[in-house]
């Protein structure tokens, strides 16, 4: 499991990266997305892995790879807004914004340590077209959940399905880095 920590932290650099690059070009701006619309992104992106592992033909010269960092880092702004809520202009200082990034990822983090120890890394056995699967099943579930205002039974609120999803996205980079 210590080269799943590994892995999993060479994967989040990239990620941070990425954000920590948008955060300089565009501060917060997305601090004013809705819930639904960063599910709805997400979902996008889910949606074109899909079509990327079925078509046969690809017309935009961007793999999986970006679209699963987006998930990741988009399911981590979600997290920021449960958090925080919406505001109606940008509210976070780049280093504000890192601050939280970080934040999210760690719980995240622990989230998987505690999951894999418990499902002894059966993901390593998975396929990264399961793993999209999975992503686009929490994604539903986090529609339906925000379709009902909020509201569970017994099942796990929107929080915890973005875990997931960020966890899941980032055991499929971890596949595809160790396909290339």
């Amino acid at each position: 499991m210590q080269q799943t920590s590994i892995q999993y932290d060479a994967v989040i650099a990239e990620c941070r990266k990425l954000y920590v690059s948008k955060t300089k070009d565009y501060g917060s701006a997305w601090r004013i997305l809705r819930l639904p619309s960063l599910t709805d992104q997400i979902f996008i992106k889910a949606q074109r892995i899909r079509g990327l592992q079925e078509n046969e033909v690809q017309k935009v010269d961007e793999g999986e790879q970006s679209e699963f960092v987006g998930i990741i880092n988009y399911s981590i702004m979600a997290l920021v807004q449960i958090e925080r809520g919406v505001v109606d202009s940008p509210d976070l200082d780049a280093n504000e914004a890192i601050k939280l990034y970080d934040e999210k990822v760690a719980l995240t983090k622990k989230l998987m340590e505690d999951k894999n120890h418990d499902y002894g890394e059966a993901w390593r056995e998975m396929r990264v077209s399961s793993l999209t699967d999975l992503i686009l099943q929490k994604l539903l579930r986090v529609k339906e959940i925000e379709n009902n205002k909020g509201q569970t039974i017994v099942s796990e609120g929107v929080d915890a399905n973005y875990q997931d999803m960020i966890n899941y996205a980032v055991f499929a980079l971890i596949h595809l880095n160790e396909n290339k």
